[in-house]
Protein backbone atom coordinates (compact mmCIF):
# COMPACT_ATOMS: atom_id res chain seq x y z
CA UNK A 1 0.00 0.00 0.00
CA UNK A 2 1.47 3.35 -1.01
CA UNK A 3 1.28 6.71 0.77
CA UNK A 4 -1.53 9.02 -0.31
CA UNK A 5 0.06 12.22 -1.58
CA UNK A 6 -1.82 15.51 -1.09
CA UNK A 7 -2.76 17.49 -4.21
CA UNK A 8 -0.23 19.96 -5.54
CA UNK A 9 -0.82 23.55 -4.43
CA UNK A 10 -2.69 25.76 -6.88
CA UNK A 11 -2.40 29.54 -6.96
CA UNK A 12 -4.18 32.25 -8.89
CA UNK A 13 -2.54 34.15 -11.71
CA UNK A 14 -2.07 37.17 -9.43
CA UNK A 15 -0.51 35.23 -6.53
CA UNK A 16 3.06 36.29 -5.77
CA UNK A 17 4.43 33.35 -3.82
CA UNK A 18 7.12 30.81 -4.67
CA UNK A 19 4.55 28.22 -5.72
CA UNK A 20 3.39 30.52 -8.53
CA UNK A 21 6.97 31.09 -9.73
CA UNK A 22 8.42 28.97 -12.53
CA UNK A 23 11.74 28.76 -10.66
CA UNK A 24 10.17 26.72 -7.81
CA UNK A 25 9.08 23.10 -8.31
CA UNK A 26 7.49 20.55 -5.92
CA UNK A 27 9.83 17.78 -4.79
CA UNK A 28 8.44 15.94 -1.75
CA UNK A 29 5.86 16.13 1.02
CA UNK A 30 6.90 17.32 4.48
CA UNK A 31 4.77 16.14 7.38
CA UNK A 32 4.38 19.63 8.85
CA UNK A 33 4.71 21.92 5.82
CA UNK A 34 3.10 19.90 3.02
CA UNK A 35 4.69 20.10 -0.41
CA UNK A 36 8.24 21.45 -0.40
CA UNK A 37 10.67 21.99 -3.24
CA UNK A 38 13.84 23.76 -4.40
CA UNK A 39 14.39 27.04 -6.20
CA UNK A 40 16.43 26.65 -9.40
CA UNK A 41 17.97 30.07 -8.88
CA UNK A 42 18.74 29.73 -5.16
CA UNK A 43 19.58 26.06 -4.40
CA UNK A 44 21.26 27.13 -1.14
CA UNK A 45 17.80 27.67 0.36
CA UNK A 46 17.15 23.93 0.30
CA UNK A 47 13.57 22.64 0.24
CA UNK A 48 10.87 25.08 1.32
CA UNK A 49 7.07 25.35 0.94
CA UNK A 50 5.50 27.16 -2.02
CA UNK A 51 4.01 29.84 0.24
CA UNK A 52 7.45 31.24 1.09
CA UNK A 53 7.94 34.97 0.45
CA UNK A 54 9.13 35.69 -3.08
CA UNK A 55 12.48 37.21 -3.96
CA UNK A 56 13.31 39.82 -6.60
CA UNK A 57 13.76 37.04 -9.20
CA UNK A 58 10.05 36.09 -9.16
CA UNK A 59 8.97 34.88 -12.59
CA UNK A 60 5.33 33.73 -12.93
CA UNK A 61 4.66 30.36 -14.51
CA UNK A 62 3.90 30.66 -18.19
CA UNK A 63 5.38 34.15 -18.33
CA UNK A 64 8.57 36.13 -18.08
CA UNK A 65 10.04 38.13 -15.26
CA UNK A 66 8.07 41.35 -14.58
CA UNK A 67 9.45 44.57 -16.00
CA UNK A 68 10.76 47.17 -13.53
CA UNK A 69 8.29 49.80 -12.43
CA UNK A 70 8.38 53.35 -13.77
CA UNK A 71 9.58 54.59 -10.37
CA UNK A 72 12.54 52.23 -10.46
CA UNK A 73 13.40 53.34 -13.98
CA UNK A 74 13.24 57.01 -13.02
CA UNK A 75 15.51 56.56 -10.02
CA UNK A 76 18.06 54.47 -11.88
CA UNK A 77 21.38 56.29 -11.92
CA UNK A 78 22.99 55.01 -15.11
CA UNK A 79 22.47 51.91 -17.19
CA UNK A 80 25.43 49.61 -17.55
CA UNK A 81 25.99 46.62 -19.76
CA UNK A 82 25.64 43.22 -18.06
CA UNK A 83 26.89 41.26 -21.05
CA UNK A 84 29.82 38.96 -20.20
CA UNK A 85 33.20 40.45 -20.97
CA UNK A 86 36.03 38.04 -21.74
CA UNK A 87 39.46 39.25 -20.70
CA UNK A 88 42.65 37.54 -21.76
CA UNK A 89 45.01 37.32 -18.81
CA UNK A 90 48.71 37.82 -19.40
CA UNK A 91 50.24 34.53 -20.51
CA UNK A 92 46.83 32.77 -20.73
CA UNK A 93 45.31 31.58 -23.96
CA UNK A 94 41.59 31.22 -24.51
CA UNK A 95 40.59 27.81 -25.81
CA UNK A 96 39.35 27.39 -29.37
CA UNK A 97 35.94 26.30 -27.99
CA UNK A 98 35.43 29.76 -26.48
CA UNK A 99 36.86 31.70 -29.41
CA UNK A 100 34.59 29.84 -31.85
CA UNK A 101 31.43 30.40 -29.79
CA UNK A 102 28.71 32.71 -31.03
CA UNK A 103 27.35 35.30 -28.61
CA UNK A 104 24.14 33.28 -28.14
CA UNK A 105 26.10 30.10 -27.35
CA UNK A 106 28.19 31.94 -24.79
CA UNK A 107 25.10 33.49 -23.18
CA UNK A 108 23.53 30.02 -22.97
CA UNK A 109 26.55 28.81 -20.98
CA UNK A 110 26.09 31.68 -18.53
CA UNK A 111 22.33 31.04 -18.29
CA UNK A 112 22.90 27.36 -17.53
CA UNK A 113 25.55 28.16 -14.91
CA UNK A 114 23.11 30.56 -13.23
CA UNK A 115 20.23 28.08 -13.47
CA UNK A 116 18.26 30.61 -15.50
CA UNK A 117 17.72 28.62 -18.69
CA UNK A 118 14.32 27.15 -19.52
CA UNK A 119 14.12 23.53 -18.34
CA UNK A 120 13.74 20.84 -21.00
CA UNK A 121 10.20 19.42 -21.35
CA UNK A 122 9.26 16.10 -19.79
CA UNK A 123 7.92 13.48 -22.20
CA UNK A 124 4.11 13.73 -22.28
CA UNK A 125 3.51 10.10 -21.29
CA UNK A 126 5.29 10.62 -17.95
CA UNK A 127 3.48 13.83 -16.93
CA UNK A 128 1.69 13.33 -13.62
CA UNK A 129 3.29 9.90 -13.18
CA UNK A 130 5.01 8.48 -10.14
CA UNK A 131 7.85 6.09 -9.34
CA UNK A 132 7.14 3.36 -6.82
CA UNK A 133 9.95 2.24 -4.54
CA UNK A 134 9.16 -1.24 -3.22
CA UNK A 135 11.29 -2.59 -0.32
CA UNK A 136 12.60 -6.13 -0.49
CA UNK A 137 10.94 -7.01 2.81
CA UNK A 138 7.18 -7.58 2.46
CA UNK A 139 6.37 -6.01 5.85
CA UNK A 140 7.75 -2.61 4.83
CA UNK A 141 5.66 0.04 3.15
CA UNK A 142 6.29 1.12 -0.42
CA UNK A 143 6.98 4.76 -1.30
CA UNK A 144 5.97 6.85 -4.29
CA UNK A 145 8.00 9.67 -5.80
CA UNK A 146 6.59 12.01 -8.47
CA UNK A 147 8.39 11.54 -11.79
CA UNK A 148 8.58 15.33 -12.05
CA UNK A 149 10.84 15.34 -8.96
CA UNK A 150 13.18 12.72 -10.42
CA UNK A 151 13.25 14.54 -13.76
CA UNK A 152 14.16 17.79 -11.99
CA UNK A 153 17.13 16.08 -10.30
CA UNK A 154 18.29 14.49 -13.58
CA UNK A 155 18.16 17.88 -15.34
CA UNK A 156 20.14 19.49 -12.50
CA UNK A 157 22.84 16.81 -12.84
CA UNK A 158 22.93 17.37 -16.62
CA UNK A 159 23.27 21.14 -16.23
CA UNK A 160 26.05 20.81 -13.63
CA UNK A 161 27.96 18.43 -15.91
CA UNK A 162 27.66 20.88 -18.81
CA UNK A 163 28.93 23.71 -16.63
CA UNK A 164 31.82 21.57 -15.41
CA UNK A 165 32.64 20.67 -19.02
CA UNK A 166 32.78 24.33 -20.02
CA UNK A 167 35.01 25.20 -17.05
CA UNK A 168 37.42 22.40 -17.92
CA UNK A 169 37.64 23.55 -21.53
CA UNK A 170 38.52 27.10 -20.50
CA UNK A 171 40.67 26.44 -17.42
CA UNK A 172 44.00 28.25 -17.95
CA UNK A 173 46.10 25.94 -15.76
CA UNK A 174 45.15 22.59 -17.29
CA UNK A 175 47.24 21.00 -20.02
CA UNK A 176 45.60 19.49 -23.09
CA UNK A 177 46.33 16.01 -21.75
CA UNK A 178 44.65 16.81 -18.43
CA UNK A 179 41.60 18.23 -20.21
CA UNK A 180 41.26 15.09 -22.32
CA UNK A 181 41.55 12.84 -19.26
CA UNK A 182 38.92 14.76 -17.29
CA UNK A 183 36.66 15.02 -20.33
CA UNK A 184 36.67 11.21 -20.55
CA UNK A 185 35.30 10.99 -17.01
CA UNK A 186 32.50 13.42 -17.90
CA UNK A 187 31.72 11.40 -21.05
CA UNK A 188 31.41 8.27 -18.92
CA UNK A 189 29.03 10.15 -16.59
CA UNK A 190 26.88 11.07 -19.60
CA UNK A 191 26.94 7.43 -20.71
CA UNK A 192 25.83 6.21 -17.29
CA UNK A 193 22.86 8.60 -17.39
CA UNK A 194 21.54 7.59 -20.82
CA UNK A 195 18.96 5.36 -19.09
CA UNK A 196 17.08 8.54 -18.20
CA UNK A 197 16.76 9.64 -21.83
CA UNK A 198 13.23 8.17 -21.93
CA UNK A 199 12.11 11.01 -19.64
CA UNK A 200 13.01 13.78 -22.12
CA UNK A 201 10.49 14.85 -24.73
CA UNK A 202 13.10 16.17 -27.18
CA UNK A 203 15.90 13.95 -28.45
CA UNK A 204 18.24 16.95 -28.55
CA UNK A 205 18.12 17.02 -24.72
CA UNK A 206 19.33 13.41 -24.36
CA UNK A 207 22.50 12.33 -22.61
CA UNK A 208 25.09 11.07 -25.09
CA UNK A 209 27.96 8.86 -23.96
CA UNK A 210 31.01 7.68 -25.84
CA UNK A 211 30.15 7.02 -29.52
CA UNK A 212 26.51 7.75 -28.65
CA UNK A 213 26.19 4.60 -26.50
CA UNK A 214 26.15 4.02 -22.78
CA UNK A 215 29.50 3.04 -21.27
Amino acid sequence: MTDDLPPLPVFGSDARVCGACRLWSPYSVDGARGWVGPCRLQPQRGLFPPTAPICNAFSPKGGTAPAPSAAVVRTAVAARSVAPLLKRRAGAELSSEVLDMTREELMEVFREAAGDSDPPPLAAKWEGGAIQLVPGKPDLQAKELPIDALFHKVVMVRDRLRTLEQKLNTHPKLTDAERVEMQQYITRCYGSLTSFNILFREKSDHFVGQRGAED
